[in-house]
């Protein structure tokens, strides 16, 4: 049963998915004078001895350089290498040949993407490898890798390797309804290998994938969690939104990444205008925990476009505008574990923001959905998630900010308090972002599937998110992550085995009851579709958009029953016939083992009716 047309409305409001009970002080909006000031704007210097260079705090925010197709193809060479900070951290960056770090690739539907990626990635030898507890998904690893006596072979075919290692990489690309096929979109045997050959990723855009933002990051089980966290991520632009959303036809857009980092400052006492909080608390990765007051120090430091915003003082990146001018934001959270809650404020009041697509898809409007823009003061994105939407540069003269306030990711959780990002400046000649939507927009076609929601699943299956410490004897062990379907055994993610966990038939639609059984935030995600949401939290939802990704609240002691949310999956495409994933987008979590597989079967390949499945 459908929610209510004001329930579709205020979406965001009770939807914004899963930011439950968040404590927002007004007080926030003056913490360390961020509407008043920011520090110079210097960019770090580039040397032989410095890849993956970052700017530094407080400079203005840059833009991807943007690659565009020609002639319905886009063909570039990417390089993925690392650079390890003396604290012990790593950076890692997609460079192009002239250097520039993640540029934003641009096609149409229908338009080939041939991108070549080698592998520059280099060990940390000075790292200690004692300096923290195997988790049993470690020497799982481990186990099908160096003991008893086996050996990586440097020749290994990477379309059919085992090699997962700190060195390995690959590529996914995030929210493309591309086939789960080696040199197109897998994931669960590709592995490039530093002293490889370039490996070749070539495939078409569906000509039906929506116009919209999606992304590209690497997806080695066991290290995408450091690989992201260090960088390495880039923006995916399917054109034509202007043809699907009128409303955006023309404007000037900015493509903003949110990245999420090890803290620069891990020692340093808060900000003396933040509220005295409870004394810091650290998980067993080390980062803070939740304390339910919205201040103190966060799990991550997140950074803007590489721009950081470092804790306790965040001196914010810096974003000019015309006064009152319209633009098209189309903001990416390629963060590894950390929750946004964006709000654009303006003389520190919440302006309204324009949404026109998430997850890549534009919003749906018909009959039911008479509006293709639906307007909210703030913005949920769990990691892996974006959103696309219309915001108006403040008056001139008035300070303008970009934060994103605190999330509550439950007792389990990491900290994510509030903080600004970037200051908004106007001024009368400030310079246009390097990308304006075309004015002219055709109509896109009409869909040749109906409406996911007016669609009978064929089945119903529940799934629930369950996590429990390696050594029960000891709560301190590492964490042991689970998604399993109702009625099996938690069993942690074996990148090895060849048997799927999940098995349905091209054509099918689905229903997918998704329960958290633990006292931590966790954001659903699966390749190769996009779902609708039909109900959170004992709550019937009725959103024109649809998702790749979706939080699903908490589990609390005093609930009677645990939390979930009812998705529904749509496997109609032909291309999402093969075997491919779905997780928590956590990455901590899903390098944990919260992750399954899924085998969708060809129409042609499908038992005949009153027939035995093979």
């Amino acid at each position: 049963m459908r929610g209510s047309k004001f329930g579709c409305r205020n979406f965001f409001t009770r939807t914004a998915l899963c930011f439950i009970g968040f404590i927002f002080f007004t007080s926030f909006y003056s913490l360390n004078g961020w509407a008043a000031e920011s520090l110079p704007p210097t960019v770090a210097q580039n040397s032989a001895a410095q890849l993956c260079p970052r700017p530094l705090p407080g400079s203005p925010v840059p833009e991807p350089e943007d690659l565009r197709s020609q002639n319905g193809v886009l063909k570039l060479d990417l390089t993925i290498r690392n650079y390890h900070e003396p604290d012990g951290s790593t950076r890692y960056c997609y460079q192009l040949p002239d250097g520039s770090q993640s540029p934003t690739l641009r096609l149409h539907p229908g338009d080939l993407l041939i991108l070549r990626l080698k592998n520059d990635l280099v060990e940390d030898k000075t790292q200690s490898k004692s300096a923290a507890k195997p988790s049993a998904m470690d020497l799982l690893m481990l186990s099908k890798s160096t003991m008893h006596g086996m050996k990586f072979d440097k020749k290994a075919d990477p379309c059919n390797s085992d090699m997962m290692s700190a060195t390995s990489t690959n590529l996914h690309f995030h929210g493309l309804t591309v086939p789960p096929l080696c040199h197109q979109d897998d994931v669960l045997h590709t592995s490039i290998q530093p002293g490889d050959a370039a490996f070749e990723y070539r495939f078409n855009i569906p000509r039906d994938e929506p116009p919209g933002l999606y992304w590209y990051h690497p997806h080695i089980h066991g290290f995408s969690s450091k690989q992201v966290q260090g960088g390495a991520s880039g923006a995916l632009i399917i054109e034509g939104i202007e043809r699907a959303i009128p409303a955006v036809a023309g404007l000037p857009e900015r493509v903003l990444i949110i990245r999420d980092q090890d803290l620069q400052n891990p020692d340093a006492a808060p900000s003396k205008s933040e509220p005295v909080i409870p004394k810091t608390l650290l998980d067993n990765d080390g980062d803070a925990t939740n304390n339910g007051t919205g201040f103190g120090k966060p799990a991550k430091d997140l950074s803007l476009n590489f721009v950081p915003v470092p804790y306790p003082d965040y001196p914010t990146a810096s974003i000019k505008m015309k006064p009152n001018e319209r633009q098209l934001w189309r903001v990416l959270n390629a963060s590894s574990i950390t929750y946004l809650n964006l709000a654009v404020l303006s003389n520190r009041r919440a302006q309204q923001l324009g949404v026109v697509a998430i997850d890549g898809v534009p919003q749906k409007s018909n009959a039911d959905y008479p509006t293709s823009v639906e307007w909210v003061n703030h913005i949920g994105l769990p990691p892996g998630a974006r959103v696309e939407f219309i915001v108006s540069g403040p008056p001139a003269g008035v300070p303008g900010l970009l934060v994103t306030r605190t999330v509550d990711t439950g007792p389990g959780g990491e900290n994510v308090p509030n903080r600004a990002l970037a200051s908004i400046t106007t001024e009368a000649d400030a310079p246009e972002p390097q990308s304006i939507l075309p004015m002219s927009h055709v109509p896109l076609p009409a869909a040749t599937v109906p409406w996911l929601g007016d669609v009978t699943p064929t089945r119903v299956r529940k799934f629930f998110f369950s996590e429990k410490p390696s050594n029960p004897n000891d709560p301190n062990s590492p964490t042991d992550f689970y998604i399993t379907e109702d009625g099996k055994t938690p069993t942690m993610f074996d990148p090895h085995s060849g048997v799927p966990n999940v098995v349905v038939n091209q054509g099918d639609v689905e229903d997918w009851i998704i329960e958290n059984r633990s006292n931590e935030l966790h954001a659903f995600h699966i390749h190769q579709i996009h779902f609708l949401v039909m109900d959170w939290a004992g709550m019937s939802v009725d959103e024109p958009f649809l998702r790749d990704t979706v939080n699903v609240p908490y589990f609390k002691d005093s609930m009677l029953k645990y939390p979930s949310v009812r998705l529904r999956m749509d496997f109609r495409d032909p291309n999402t016939v093969g075997t491919f994933v779905y997780h928590c987008h956590l990455m901590e979590h899903e390098d944990g083992g919260m992750m399954g597989t899924i085998r969708v079967i060809a129409r042609d390949k499908q038992p005949q009716k009153n027939q035995p499945a093979s």
